[in-house]
């Protein structure tokens, strides 16, 4: 597993779950489903589209593909608290956000 500087992973068809759970543990986060669930939306939305969203656009995408409960920043906060699109990307093996600094 070869990482940028900032530690997203340079080869996207590196990427696992082992491969996620690695990440995870170096950015001291523990998985559980409710990460999981947004690791892969974050993963779809990218293979669907090509491209990452700025944090507004997903959050208001996990708003209308999950539901209200999940698609609001305070949900998201409590499982990536240093920024979820950045860490929901980092994890899941994309790459890093242009909106991210």
């Amino acid at each position: 597993m070869v990482l940028t500087e900032a530690g997203f992973l340079i080869n996207q068809e590196d990427w696992n779950e082992t491969v996620a759970y690695a990440l995870a543990e170096m950015n001291a986060i523990t998985l559980t489903k409710a990460h999981w669930e947004i690791i892969y939306f974050i993963r779809d939305y990218y293979r669907k589209f090509n491209h990452l969203p700025n944090s507004r656009i997903f959050t208001k995408a996990i708003h209308n593909t999950l539901g209200k409960d999940k698609g609001n920043s305070r949900y998201l906060y409590r499982l990536f608290p240093d920024g979820p699109l950045k860490y929901a990307c980092k994890i899941g093996g994309l790459p890093k956000p242009t909106s991210c600094i």
